[in-house]
């Protein structure tokens, strides 16, 4: 996408995930990338909020271009985390990729319901994890045309 790719600034990326694992491939993946980017993570859905809405020691947080949200998260759940985001004209235009161990039609069918961007099942394999995510990236950032960030009036 060449707006990013010749932009001064780097792609925000939000992970929103409570296991310090994949949250450490996830970084190794988008270390290397051909983006330059800022990989955000959060550890429970009210974290994620106050990163979003810029509250607490979120003050300065910048908006995310992407978020990747795992469902099964502490505190509040990824699928409170997605109607909430999704339900508030500042940060709806966000693209939101659900990446999660669940494979349940019941969670596929809410996320899609909720407004998830796309649904994808982490796999167990650390390296096609990290396949995952830069195929995630790669599509999200290079391929998809987003919005600038800026809320339309």
């Amino acid at each position: 996408m060449e707006n990013y790719e010749s932009s001064l600034h780097p792609i925000e990326i939000l992970l929103v995930e409570d296991n310090p694992g994949d949250s450490r491939l996830a970084q190794e993946a988008l270390k290397d990338s051909k983006l330059w980017n800022n990989l955000h993570i959060t550890a429970d859905g009210v974290e994620a909020m106050d990163f979003l809405h810029k509250t607490g020691k979120y003050s300065t947080a910048p908006r995310p271009d992407l978020i990747i949200l795992d469902l099964n998260l502490p505190k509040k759940d990824g699928r409170e985390v997605l109607a909430e985001i999704k339900n508030d004209d500042e940060l709806k235009r966000i693209p939101v990729v659900i990446l999660t161990i669940s494979q349940a039609e019941e969670d596929i069918i809410k996320s899609y319901n909720l407004h998830a961007n796309c649904y994808v099942t982490k796999p167990l394999d650390l390296d096609q994890f990290m396949k995952v995510v830069k195929s995630i990236e790669d599509f999200w950032l290079t391929i998809v045309k987003l919005p600038n960030g800026k809320s339309a009036s």
